[in-house]
């Protein structure tokens, strides 16, 4: 097929029948997510962070297939990978039950008028700090913050939380007429559980954010994502979907596993030395292959967490 590009995201083929959705910067997909024909019917792994996006993702996914979608996956509980949710109420939603109950917690709407006044108190914090800050890759992640998150506002008001419907606990196979994929859950590395999808035959795996590209993701529990990333390793994987960044080989899963292995190695040993946690931070030397990365909060945020996590 021909890349297809929407005002949010770029859509393009793996292979037959199996295509990824990657997010154009600061339009409101934000994180990435992939459809599968699997025959008789398609399934959409995530659905993006408003509901805008959500439904171009659902017409594409129809479009390009002539099928309607019957799944629906939710890797994690980030508003930037369910907020799009809405757009797939007729089909069958599925995740952890840990997700769903996490997505129920932290995403409910109560208030409107106070949501959108926070949201709007958050935005123009976001502008402060990119006016004194600096630092070029700082600015970068705080712009792409800012415009992401006016893109949800902007959405705000048609937003519907809609949870999932179908709970699965470590793994989940979904069999097609044309192909079959397998849902895991190992743990949680980025949340308190994240689920990815692999297609054994493709050996394609869409990983949620247990994988992303030059990206300080948020790091929930080391240890765990640790393992996570091991057994991943050991699985018959060529192609990563990361939830954010582009698609890639093992080099991407390498890189992800090495950073996580370095913030946990000196993490340790600023404990192991009895050092405080503000001196751990203000010393801090990032390397050069890390310094390019982007995230809101950068590398900052993650050894804190994680001398934090080892503290304890």
């Amino acid at each position: 097929m021909k890349i297809v590009e929407t005002d949010f995201f770029i859509l393009d083929s793996l292979c037959n029948g199996v295509y990824t959705a990657i997010s154009k910067p600061g339009q409101g997909a934000w994180s990435n997510a992939g459809i599968v024909d699997l025959g008789d019917s398609i399934l959409v792994f995530d659905s993006f962070t408003t509901p805008s996006a959500g439904y171009e993702l659902r017409r594409q996914a129809e479009d390009i297939t002539g099928k309607k979608v019957k799944y629906l996956i939710n890797s994690h509980y980030h508003g930037d990978h369910v907020f799009g949710n809405q757009a797939f109420m007729d089909s069958t939603i599925i995740s952890t039950a840990r997700t769903k109950k996490w997505c129920k917690e932290k995403n409910e709407i109560g208030d409107l008028e106070k949501e959108k006044n926070e949201m709007e108190k958050y935005l123009n914090n976001l502008r402060n700090q990119i006016e004194v800050t600096q630092d070029r890759i700082r600015i970068d992640s705080l712009t792409n913050q800012l415009n992401e998150m006016s893109k949800v506002l902007d959405d705000l008001p048609r937003l519907k939380l809609i949870l999932p419907s179908v709970i699965f606990e470590e793994k989940l196979v979904i069999e097609g007429t044309k192909r079959k994929v397998e849902l895991y859950c190992l743990g949680g590395g980025h949340t308190p559980s994240d689920t990815f999808m692999y297609l054994p035959e493709e050996k394609i795996a869409f990983m949620g954010d247990l994988i992303t590209e030059r990206l300080h993701l948020p790091i929930y529990n080391p240890d765990e994502f640790s393992s996570i990333l091991q057994k991943v390793k050991e699985m018959d994987i060529e192609t990563f979907v990361p939830g954010h960044g582009n698609v890639g080989g093992n080099e991407l899963l390498n890189t992800l596993a090495g950073y996580l292995s370095f913030l946990i190695e000196k993490s340790k040993e600023a404990l192991e030395n009895m050092q405080t946690l503000e001196s751990f931070v203000s010393k801090f030397d990032t390397p050069n292959e890390y310094k390019e990365w982007k995230g809101v909060n950068g590398i900052n945020d993650n050894i804190s967490k994680i001398y934090t996590f080892y503290a304890r």
